[in-house]
């Protein structure tokens, strides 16, 4: 009687680490395409990769919307992976992952073992002190909290993951999902990795330095403290903030932060977000069908009147006008002054330095 062959080896294996209250969507899109590319079709049966959750204990882990997995394997049994991926999720002053976690993560990195950092588990991995010396990618969104965090380390944030020989650290989000594909495409091939961003209905593979989606540039700012102040403003666009809020998060007077936009920007911190929230609101009404009161209340303005007022009174048309000037209809009252380089700062903003 011949004897059973044994199963081949998989091409890629993934173990995962998940923080408590991990981020769900950075871990659902990277897992996905690994799914997608085990097996012909959507199949989804592990032929080709395979993946694990890891814990010390198998108890559920939740998620930061509340939803909870259940770790599949044990810490002491997981081994043999090709990476080891650990996925982020708030930032708090709480103890995001086990001890036992940060050891198994130490002894992975000891013999060998390439780490990914998805979302905000390069915090995570900063800390267990296993980026010294590499380049890593955080989100634009957690830039500042990182730099707050390790302030010796200068982090990318204008990519959507970064690989540095056995490190890769990812901003989160979709991102996710084309370091997964870069992986698959790696191991398995191209067209795996194309097949699996297909069904997720995403149409390219993107690469590391793609920039990061979301961010809006920001006017050229050399001081420091006016810089951290419009980051925290362009984080903050649907509920604004008041300046002495920023003055209180930054940890000083309102009126030396008035003073420093004053000195570097020639304008107030009040003006600074106003432009921010208008141009976040022209690029609404340029890119989607979205209502004027959609828009208006998304950009932190009270209504659709209070939108129209402040866009009339700092760019000089209203927001039909404008999207009659974006159409190219010469009939708008405004295209004039949009010809003459009006609203130029909202459609070519400057880049934030």
């Amino acid at each position: 009687m011949t004897q059973a062959a044994h199963p081949p080896r998989k091409r890629l294996r993934i173990g995962f680490l998940l923080a408590d209250r991990f981020t769900l969507s950075a871990f659902a899109n990277f897992v996905d395409v690994l799914r997608l590319a085990a097996d012909e079709a959507d199949k989804s049966r592990p032929i080709l990769c395979d993946w694990s959750v890891l814990s010390h204990d198998q108890s559920p882990i939740r998620s930061s919307c509340g939803i909870r997995v259940q770790p599949d394997t044990r810490l002491r049994n997981g081994g043999g992976y090709d990476y080891l991926v650990v996925v982020g999720g708030l930032i708090g002053d709480y103890r995001p992952i086990s001890d036992e976690a940060l050891d198994h993560i130490r002894r992975a990195a000891a013999a060998g073992v390439p780490l990914i950092g998805l979302c905000t588990g390069v915090f995570i991995l900063q800390e267990a002190g296993l980026l010294q010396g590499y380049r890593c990618c955080v989100s634009w969104f957690h830039h500042q909290d990182f730099l707050d965090r390790f302030d010796s380390e200068t982090p990318v944030s204008d990519q959507i993951f970064v690989i540095d020989r056995d490190r890769m650290t990812c901003s989160g989000g979709h991102g996710a999902a084309h370091l997964a594909a870069f992986l698959v495409q790696r191991h398995i091939g191209r067209s795996a990795a194309i097949k699996s961003l297909n069904i997720m209905m995403i149409d390219d593979a993107l690469s590391a330095d793609r920039p990061q989606p979301g961010q809006q540039p920001g006017p050229r700012a050399s001081d420091p403290l006016v810089r951290r102040a419009i980051l925290r403003m362009q984080q903050n666009i649907e509920i604004p903030r008041t300046v002495d809020e920023l003055a209180r998060e930054l940890g000083v007077a309102r009126r030396t932060l008035e003073r420093r936009f004053c000195a570097d920007l020639k304008c107030s911190p009040r003006k600074v977000y106003l432009d921010l929230r208008l141009d976040r609101a022209l690029l609404r009404l340029r890119s989607t069908g979205d209502t004027v009161t959609s828009i208006a209340l998304a950009c932190g303005f009270c209504d659709a009147p209070h939108l129209v007022r402040s866009l009339k009174a700092e760019r000089g048309l209203t927001p039909t006008e404008y999207r009659q000037a974006q159409a190219g209809d010469g009939s708008a009252s405004g295209g004039a002054h949009y010809a003459a380089g009006v609203l130029r700062p909202a459609s070519a903003p400057a880049t934030l330095a």
